[in-house]
């Protein structure tokens, strides 16, 4: 049996190839699995001097339904920014930011941050009822 966990217990494989069913090397496997054939990965173990096909299947497919944003835009978020973060500190100003001291958190409007660093300095456990 084979490892193919990377670091030094297990054994370091490099993907050198990965191919899309239907091109050449995966006309077998798709004759094989069909519809559930993701792709085909030719994986290369240096110290044994061994080539690996490997396979990824689709092995269910159920409906799903994205989780429902947690913030809307007019939102206000609390944002937790360290004293030296000065570029992270100037952008909450830019997007309106209000700075409590009691707490040592500033409030933004989440769709002024969406998308921005400063979203993943949102701190979840400060908001009450979430």
């Amino acid at each position: 049996m084979i490892s193919l966990r990377s670091g030094t217990r297990g054994v370091q494989l490099i993907t050198r190839l990965k191919l899309k069913p239907g091109q050449k090397g995966t006309k077998k496997l798709l004759e094989k699995h069909g519809e559930a054939l993701v792709c085909v990965r030719y994986r290369y173990d240096e110290t044994s001097r061994t080539r690996i096909k490997t396979v990824e299947l689709i092995v269910e497919r159920t409906e799903w339904r994205p989780p429902a944003r947690k913030f809307g835009d007019n939102d206000l978020v609390p944002v937790r920014i360290g004293y030296t973060e000065k570029d992270l500190i100037e952008s909450a100003k830019t997007a309106k930011g209000r700075w409590n001291p009691d707490i040592r958190l500033w409030f933004i409007r989440y769709g002024t941050i969406k998308g921005a660093a400063l979203e993943k300095h949102i701190v979840l456990d400060a908001l009450p009822g979430k």
